[in-house]
């Protein structure tokens, strides 16, 4: 992806795009490869009033209609595979086959699961309404008005689309903050929306124009959005800026979808396929160049099998092509700071005895940023690189004794996004997935239950707030209203004033007849004297 230089605006020369504020660079070389304006409050309250204006007619449509939109939005997606692509590795510097599985992939089954599930999930659904059986309650999802999405820059196309197209689905309007350092991606993203061809989705009268706008800018950008009215924001990203969008966005009581950071544990128990568990670590660990919120960020192994999986291990490590061309597994570091994250966790983890087998370095002689696949072991609870969110290429492995002690560790973070569970046994598996503190798991597998569109993605503890995918996203962006109707039109209720005398007898014969377990107790209930309220 990109790094990005901020540029003083001249005097005078608010968000005029020709006046770009932000350089972004290939990570691979360093090489410039665009420029966008570092726009501030007044570009951002405009883009939040278009939105606003395009929510009329969007919100106003059937969801059926809704839906076959967005199926064009994906034929123009696919129409423009290689640019889409071209861009997302650029500002990344991911490998093309990540560019395509994880992003791209991800995000054309996501809008063909809304387009036929979605109906269904907003469909409004009959409450039981207990003891009032004269009147029917009805629970509604209608649209919210204009989401505000933040979106992070390691997964810049599906991280974003992934919240704008489940806030369109539900009906709302979208404002996206692409992050600053892959904001190309980010507009490339917008011009999906729109069309120049009247009658078209998204070209001049149809109801989708305007409904994505696109901001691009830095932290105060970000700030701006989410103090700008919207009805919701939906942020992805680290747990020390959701904390700041949380208390940003709790001055005007602005609900908030927060999907943070993971220090995402891997428990491989004795009985468990060594070699799958070991190629399913490098993958977790490695894939993005470990930069995901799901990835393997720790992993712990029972002692009677801890050797054979290290050395696994460290082989398919070793194995890795890292680089920028064709064939390549492991790319590169998006963000410069980050590679000084993995650098520290390094140096204080091997202060304190932790080993490198592989690995452990920048790539020497390589322009770019570039950090070596590492595998550390002999690690414990006292280094960082075991408690904070290395989000590198950082593999730690440490051996426990038994799978209590395997829990108990993956359960001490303050993190609580996903984890993955690997054993032969079944019951087991089923057992684990229930007892380790994560919102997503897998069992004997890694990482892959992100790609599946209908389950629900988000954390406990610190790693956020809500959910992203699935059914229960769609149900998040909306607004629930209650409803119930009166059935029988009676003149008045039975509580209503002046009250009646008969109302106490009546209610406490009631709540007995109804909640009280046991015939004899219900009899001897009735049986006793009413005293007064």
């Amino acid at each position: 992806m990109a790094t990005v230089e901020p540029r003083p605006r001249p005097e005078g020369a608010g968000d005029d795009p020709g006046s770009p504020a932000l350089v972004v660079h290939d990570p691979r070389t360093g090489a410039e490869i665009g420029r966008v304006p570092d726009q501030g409050a007044d570009a951002v309250a405009a883009a939040v009033a278009a939105a606003r204006v395009a929510f009329g007619p969007w919100g106003s449509l059937p969801f059926a209609a809704r839906a076959e939109r967005l199926l064009v939005v994906r034929d123009r997606m696919l129409d423009r595979i290689d640019e889409m692509t071209a861009t997302i590795v650029a500002e990344t510097g991911k490998v093309a086959e990540e560019a395509l599985v994880h992003e791209i992939a991800i995000v054309a089954d996501t809008i063909g699961y809304y387009a036929r599930h979605g109906e269904k999930a907003l469909r409004p659904q009959r409450a039981r309404t207990g003891m009032l059986v004269h009147k029917q309650g009805m629970r509604l999802h209608q649209p919210r008005g204009v989401i505000g999405v933040i979106s992070p820059w390691n997964y810049p196309f599906m991280l974003a689309m992934s919240p704008v197209v489940t806030a369109l689905a539900a009906g709302s309007t979208v404002v996206l903050k692409p992050s600053e350092v892959t904001p190309l991606t980010g507009l490339l993203l917008g011009e999906l929306f729109r069309s120049d061809v009247a009658g078209e989705a998204g070209g001049p009268g149809d109801p989708m124009a305007g409904a994505v706008q696109v901001v691009t800018g830095a932290g105060p950008t970000g700030e701006a959005l989410v103090r700008s009215g919207v009805d919701l924001v939906c942020f992805t990203g680290s747990t020390a800026t959701g904390r700041r969008v949380m208390a940003a966005a709790a001055d005007s009581l602005t609900p908030v979808l927060l999907e943070l950071g993971g220090k995402d544990p891997m428990i491989v128990c004795a009985d468990a396929d060594i070699h799958r568990a070991a190629a399913g670590a490098v993958w977790g660990a490695f894939q993005n160049a470990g930069q995901a919120c799901v990835s393997v960020e720790r992993v712990y192994v029972e002692q009677a099998v801890y050797d054979d999986f290290v050395d696994h291990v460290v082989e398919e490590t070793r194995a890795l092509r890292q680089g920028g061309s064709p064939g390549a597994d492991v790319g590169a570091i998006t963000f410069p700071p980050q590679l000084e994250v993995v650098e520290r966790h390094l140096v204080d983890a091997q202060a304190k005895g932790a080993r490198v087998l592989t690995g452990g370095r920048r790539v020497p002689g390589r322009a770019g940023q570039w950090f070596e696949p590492t595998v550390l072991v002999d690690v414990d609870h006292d280094m960082v690189v075991m408690r904070d969110e290395t989000f590198g290429p950082v593999l730690p492995i440490m051996a426990v004794r038994d799978v209590e002690e395997a829990v108990a560790l993956a359960n001490d973070s303050e993190y609580g996004l996903a984890a993955s569970v690997w054993t032969a046994d079944g019951a087991k598996a089923a057992e684990l997935a229930r007892r380790v503190q994560a919102g997503q798991v897998c069992v004997n597998d890694v990482a892959t239950a992100f790609g599946v569109a209908d389950l629900p993605l988000g954390g406990v503890k610190r790693s956020g707030i809500g959910r992203l995918h699935g059914l229960q996203a769609l149900r998040d962006l909306s607004a629930e209203k209650s409803v119930l109707v009166d059935r029988l039109g009676l003149a008045r209720e039975l509580w209503w004033y002046p009250l009646p005398k008969l109302l106490a007898p009546l209610t406490r014969a009631g709540l007995v007849l109804r909640y009280r377990r046991g015939l004899v107790a219900k009899l001897a209930g009735l049986r006793r004297r009413s005293r007064p309220l």
